[in-house]
C-alpha cells in the first residue's frame, strides 16, 4: 500500500532538522505535561482521601496515637499532626527558654504554619511545567508553521510550479505543526486549572485541619462545635502531648 504523500509521516520525511526538532521538542512537552497531570491527580486522590479521615475518623478516636494512625502516612494531614505534636512536646521540655519569648499558642501556630507552608509547596511542585506548557506550546507549533511554509515556498519558487496541488501538500504539511502545538497545549492548560482548583479545596482543608489542632493543643477543644466523642481524643492529646 502506499504511503499517503500528506500528512504526519510525509512532514518527517520531508523536513529538516529544524522542523524535527520541533516536532520531538513537543512531543517531549506533550510527555512531560501528562506525567505531571497524572502524578498530581494522584496526589490529589490520596490527599482527599486523607483530608476526610482528618475530618472525621481522626476526631473520633480516643487517643492521639489512634488518631494519627487513621491519617496514614506520606500525606500533610498526618505531617501537620506530628508537626503540632513536636511543637507542643518541645515547648514544654524547653519551658526556661521559650516560655519568656513565645507563648505555646505562638510556638504551636509557627510549627503547623511551617507544616501548612511545606504541604502548599508540595502541591504546587510540578505545575510550572504545565503553565510552561500550555503557554509555550503553541508558540512552538506555530514556529515550525512558519519554518515550513519558508521552505515550502522557497521549493516552490525553485521549482517554478504554483499549481494548487504542488501548495497544498508543503502548506498542509506545515500547518499540522500549529495543530500538534494546540494539541499539546489544550491538555495542559485544563490540566493546570483542574489541578489548581483541587489544590486550593487540599490547601483550605489544610487550614481548617491546622486551625482544629491548634485549638486542640492550646485549649484542649476542637473549634467549633465538636461532638461530645471527641472529648477523650482532645484530652488524651493534651495529655500525651505535655
Amino acid at each position: 500500500m502506499q504511503a499517503s504523500p500528506y500528512g504526519l509521516e510525509s512532514l518527517w520525511a520531508q523536513g529538516d532538522l529544524v522542523t524535527k526538532g520541533v516536532a520531538c521538542l513537543l512531543l517531549a512537552l506533550s510527555v512531560a505535561s501528562w506525567y505531571v497531570i497524572v502524578t498530581k491527580a494522584l496526589q490529589l486522590w490520596r490527599f482527599r482521601r486523607a483530608a476526610q479521615a482528618a475530618g472525621h475518623e481522626f476526631w473520633d478516636t480516643t487517643t492521639l496515637a489512634e488518631g494519627v494512625a487513621t491519617l496514614g502516612r506520606g500525606n500533610p494531614f498526618a505531617d501537620i499532626a506530628h508537626g503540632g505534636v513536636e511543637a507542643m512536646r518541645h515547648h514544654q521540655a524547653h519551658k526556661g527558654h521559650l516560655h519568656d519569648q513565645l507563648s505555646v499558642s505562638d510556638w504551636v501556630t509557627l510549627s503547623l504554619r511551617q507544616a501548612i507552608d511545606e504541604a502548599s509547596a508540595r502541591l504546587q511542585a510540578g505545575m510550572a511545567v504545565l503553565a510552561s506548557v500550555g503557554s509555550t506550546a503553541p508558540f512552538v507549533g506555530l514556529f515550525g508553521t512558519v519554518w515550513g511554509i519558508y521552505h515550502a515556498l522557497v521549493a516552490i519558487g525553485t521549482s517554478g510550479q504554483s499549481s494548487i496541488d504542488k501548495v497544498a501538500g508543503p502548506v498542509g504539511e506545515a500547518l499540522i505543526m500549529t495543530a500538534l502545538g494546540l494539541a499539546v497545549a489544550i491538555p495542559a492548560t485544563f490540566g493546570y486549572n483542574a489541578l489548581v482548583r483541587g489544590n486550593k479545596a487540599t490547601i483550605a482543608k489544610l487550614n481548617k485541619f491546622g486551625f482544629d489542632l491548634h485549638a486542640l493543643f492550646v485549649t484542649g477543644a476542637r473549634s467549633g462545635n465538636a461532638g461530645d466523642a471527641a472529648k477523650p481524643a482532645r484530652l488524651a492529646a493534651l495529655k500525651e502531648a505535655g
